[in-house]
């Protein structure tokens, strides 16, 4: 054979692989509203830019006859490109060939480019189409998931790591992508479940769908599994990409820093009366994020879950930065359990990878009752408390409007090593509302008060009187807690001033092998 034919050869190789399970496969995969995975690859990274390693790998197992099916690439594509010109490692799962399902020579291909991407210091972002482990190779399969488990658990906080689930993801599969920083889903082809809905019938007797146990609306509304939902992967992998560009390439470099056009004294006179006068009224924090960030773009992460707390990427000064906002618009944006962890994951995301935090404050409190005591509210406000006080990068504090008892301490306060924190004349810094704080110092004597008229006068000169010494800014901004009381309009210029002041800001905590988080 000549070199031409070993070329040539080699052509009808590489053809092969690319065609995975065979073209009746892949029609099948489209007809499901599904890509293939070099499809979902080539969409994701820039035009071009994708190095596809271990194309002619293939499975080693003999049971079952298996020796006498074998595709290239056996089930997953690995390789390297760029996303904006900077470097990230993909894999993906390969529906075509054997229904995605994981062997040991599949973990060793996906195992390979995470201890690339370490290396190197980059991304990973892995496309998740599997029905899981491969039966026929027993606990050689069950092995490479544990590989990959432990590849995830060691690149934890060193690269970005971000799982696509563009199909099933079910059993010990979901635990990988549950390791990693950011999960996305589609709402019509993708699930995510431990055990899937015979057993769940088989073992408890419950009826239910797939959809109801493991789709995408219940894991990014109701188990926060999945901090992204989207229509379908086209949209998904935009998302990823714009999603990275947020994020530096690991934990050694600095938020990505890009052009900004958007001046950065630009006044937004609307946000001098955007909090309602009376201060039980609603309204939405995020129309004052869009008004002070950048360009008015805000990525917002887990969108449908535990919306009382809003959480995202955006720029000021094209600096990116992490937000984390009380949505009054939900629930009062009183702080629960579900809120508490969203966030506070979202901030030590954001500590690991060196972006700043700017926190907006408007908390009346945590939420009451047997229901969240039981739940683990205690351990839960712990985890948020704990995520703010132990970050080190520059964080930014403005409270809008209400910041009462334990969670005014939580949300990044001065005594939790906030660096700059304002707050707008609206802002009322107490322990407790007037209400409550009046049954409690004036309670013996309202009692005292036999006629209803008169005590309603007594109860509300003594409100007036509370509100007067403690519904507003001043009296913590007497003690330094609070550095300035700003004018709303100049928030976006008095945020970019402080994150720039606290570029060459240098924090580090003391000596430990790691901290004992309240899990």
């Amino acid at each position: 054979m000549n070199n031409q034919d070993k070329i040539r050869k080699l052509i009808e190789l590489r053809n092969e692989a690319r065609m995975g399970g065979g073209e009746v496969r892949i029609d099948k995969q489209h007809a499901q509203g599904k890509m293939t995975a070099r499809e979902r690859i080539e969409m994701l990274v820039d035009d071009g830019s994708f190095e596809e390693l271990d194309m002619f790998v293939t499975h080693r197992c003999t049971n079952f006859g298996m020796e006498k099916t074998k595709f290239k690439g056996d089930g997953v594509v690995i390789g390297h490109g760029t996303i904006d010109g900077r470097v990230v490692y993909v894999y993906a799962q390969d529906f075509t060939v054997f229904g995605g399902s994981l062997s040991e020579t599949m973990a060793q291909k996906i195992c390979k480019i995470m201890d690339m991407a370490m290396k190197v210091g980059a991304p990973v972002i892995g496309i998740n189409d599997s029905g899981g482990a491969r039966i026929q190779e027993g606990v050689t399969a069950l092995a490479g998931y544990a590989e990959i488990f432990e590849r995830n658990i060691l690149a934890s906080g060193v690269v970005p790591q971000i799982s696509a689930i563009f199909g099933p993801c079910a059993g010990g599969a979901v635990y990988s992508p549950a390791l990693t920083d950011f999960i996305m889903m589609t709402e019509e082809n993708s699930y995510m479940f431990v055990t899937g809905p015979k057993v769940v019938k088989t073992v408890t007797g419950e009826n239910i769908t797939v959809d109801d146990l493991g789709g995408a609306n219940v894991h990014s509304s109701k188990s926060g599994v999945s901090h992204f939902k989207v229509e379908n992967e086209e949209e998904g992998l935009m998302m990823i990409r714009k999603l990275v560009s947020y994020l530096p390439q690991n934990n050694f470099e600095e938020a990505p820093l890009t052009e900004c056009t958007d001046p950065i004294d630009r006044l937004e006179d609307n946000l001098n009366e955007i909090v309602p006068a009376n201060p039980n009224m609603p309204y939405d924090v995020k129309d004052i994020i869009y008004s002070i960030v950048d360009d008015s773009e805000f990525l917002e992460i887990h969108q449908h879950y535990a919306r009382n707390i809003v959480v995202g990427f955006s720029r000021f000064g094209g600096q990116s930065v992490g937000i984390i906002a009380n949505q009054p618009n939900f629930l009062a944006g009183v702080l629960d359990c579900d809120a508490s962890r969203k966030a506070a994951r979202f901030i030590r995301f954001c500590d690991a990878f060196n972006i700043p935090l700017l926190t907006l404050v408007d908390v009346p409190g945590f939420l009451p009752g047997s229901g969240q005591e039981y739940a683990g509210i205690i351990n839960h406000g712990a985890k948020l408390m704990f995520a703010y006080g132990e970050a080190t990068v520059p964080k930014v504090t403005v409270t809008l409007r209400k910041s009462y008892g334990g969670a005014h301490c939580v949300m990044s306060s001065k005594q939790l090593r906030g660096d700059f924190n304002y707050a707008w004349p609206s802002a009322e810094i107490a322990v407790m509302g007037a209400k409550g704080a009046i049954e409690v110092l004036e309670g013996r004597n309202v009692r005292k008060i036999e006629d209803d008229t008169e005590k309603a006068e007594y109860i509300q000169k003594k409100t007036d009187e509370y509100e007067d010494a403690f519904a507003n800014p001043y009296q913590a901004a007497s003690y330094g807690y609070i550095d300035d009381v700003i004018e709303p309009r100049n928030t976006r210029f008095r945020i970019i001033r402080a994150f720039q002041n606290l570029q060459t800001k240098k924090v580090t905590n003391p000596l430990k092998k790691h901290s004992n988080i309240p899990l």
